[in-house]
């Protein structure tokens, strides 16, 4: 039930307009949530209201009342989530705001002071909403997320399986590569059906094993207790348990994904590719389509095509921004809402600081990721990550490297072309040449000079 909270007395600068001024500011928190709007001259009118749903529809009946049709929100956790959703349902604009860049003087915080506090920069036309994809991004957006966490419950029911092997010193996964695979799969079942001849569980290797028969029957020779196998037991029941909830989440987002319509259909059809598809536990398993030609018809390009960048990158960037970056008007502010690029801090005409900003993005983390794929890659971009690692060292040189990542696909998402390693070629071979132009001349300065000795001539 809604109730008056206090009529706020605040002085408005006389100096500074009110760009928009039927607009109110909302303050969430988990049990109560303090609205504010402005009744004329320097007076505010602050209600509280519970976050329960009925209490939800009165605020939004009473903004409505009010002739509010705009409402500044910070971003609290998920609080604000169903008021988002009930006020964008009754038409009201929703301007998600960022904590960072709410900062009241201090000595100044209370729950109705920060209510009137974003009204009063709201309708001065001081805050910018924060990106937030449409409705169908977004529920993408959560089932990948949820899939992402149910990856890392399997990977934690994976070392739980090789903790009771070990309590046993039953050493499989130290001479199988995937012990959840299907040779090791095959062997755990049968240990818990109580298999213990070792010739026996030998055959139910695969033969591309590496490990010879005989390593691989010494690694089964172990102290197979009761309370080990039964804890092996729960474990593999949820590792099993979790694959499932994955194979289901992909199969939700293969029909999210199929309700989508392409931006644009792709001019040529999907090219081939040169790498070897993921098998493991984080690779998306449609059943009906294949997720490569599922984004390539999202996207309009193929961005597996550029080096480092695999499903599971692409993957996450179509679920936390969708196939449209057209809310960011350049790739410099694309780069910025990563936290990629280079920061500024500068005071008295001095560059106190040019770290970048930290930012907690799934994007970022992605592409961050998708760099160590290029460590031994012969491509130009993985001349471009060696090249800045030895120059900056290698956390700024991950960072870099991803900064050109994000470049490169801002660019073939807006262009829908195909990646091609041209410029970025002879970008390195510049710098190859003024390098070698360095030595040149430093070299002459010593006396020397320098030979070009050929890969054959080195030999």
């Amino acid at each position: 039930m809604a109730k008056a909270v206090s009529q706020e007395t605040q002085a408005v600068p006389p100096n500074l307009p009110q760009l928009k001024p039927n607009v109110a500011g909302v303050d969430v928190g988990a049990q109560e949530i303090y609205v504010a709007i402005h009744q004329g001259q320097d007076r505010y009118d602050v209600r509280h209201f519970p976050t329960f749903t009925q209490d939800l529809h009165e605020l939004t009946d009473w903004l409505l009342e009010n002739k509010v049709r705009e409402v500044a929100m910070e971003s609290t956790g998920v609080y604000w989530i169903p008021l988002f959703q009930i006020l964008e349902a009754q038409g009201i604009a929703v301007c998600l705001v960022n904590a960072r860049h709410l900062k009241n003087v201090p000595g100044r915080k209370t729950d109705v002071k920060d209510a009137v506090w974003l009204q009063r920069l709201f309708s001065f036309g001081l805050l910018n909403a924060s990106f937030r994809p449409d409705q169908q991004i977004c529920a993408i957006r959560t089932v990948m997320r949820h899939r992402a966490i149910l990856v890392e419950q399997a990977s934690s029911h994976v070392q739980r399986i090789q903790k009771s092997l070990t309590q046993m010193n039953v050493l499989l996964h130290t001479v199988i590569a995937d012990i959840v695979g299907k040779s090791g799969l095959a062997i755990l079942d049968a240990i818990l059906a109580g298999e213990r001849d070792r010739e026996a569980l030998v055959l139910l290797c695969d033969a591309r094993i590496k490990a010879t028969p005989e390593v691989i029957a010494k690694s089964l020779e172990g102290d197979y207790r009761p309370e080990h196998l039964f804890t092996l037991k729960q474990s593999l029941a949820l590792f099993r348990m979790a694959q499932e909830m994955i194979g289901a989440c992909d199969a939700e987002l293969e029909s999210l994904m199929a309700k989508m319509g392409p931006p644009a259909d792709p001019d040529a059809p999907l090219p081939p590719t040169t790498k070897t598809t993921r098998c493991d536990g984080k690779a998306l398993t449609f059943a009906q389509s294949d997720p490569r030609a599922e984004f390539y018809r999202l996207f309009g390009t193929d961005l597996t095509q550029v080096p480092g960048i695999h499903l599971g990158v692409v993957a996450t960037l179509f679920s936390e921004l969708g196939s449209d970056v057209s809310a960011f008007a350049t790739v410099g502010r694309f780069c910025s809402w990563l936290g990629l690029c280079p920061g500024s801090k500068i005071s008295g005409g001095h560059v106190l600081s040019s770290k970048t900003r930290k930012v907690v993005s799934r994007v970022s983390t992605a592409l961050r990721m998708a760099t160590q794929g290029l460590r031994r890659s012969q491509s130009a971009l993985g001349d471009y990550y060696r090249k800045m690692c030895a120059r900056l060292g290698k956390a700024a040189g991950v960072t870099a490297t991803a900064h050109k990542l994000a470049r490169i696909l801002y660019h073939l998402i807006t262009t829908r072309t195909a990646y091609a390693e041209t410029s970025l070629a002879e970008q390195n071979e510049r710098s190859r040449l003024r390098a070698e132009n360095t030595l040149r001349q430093k070299a002459a300065h010593l006396g020397f000079t320098l030979i070009a000795v050929t890969a054959e001539g080195a030999a």
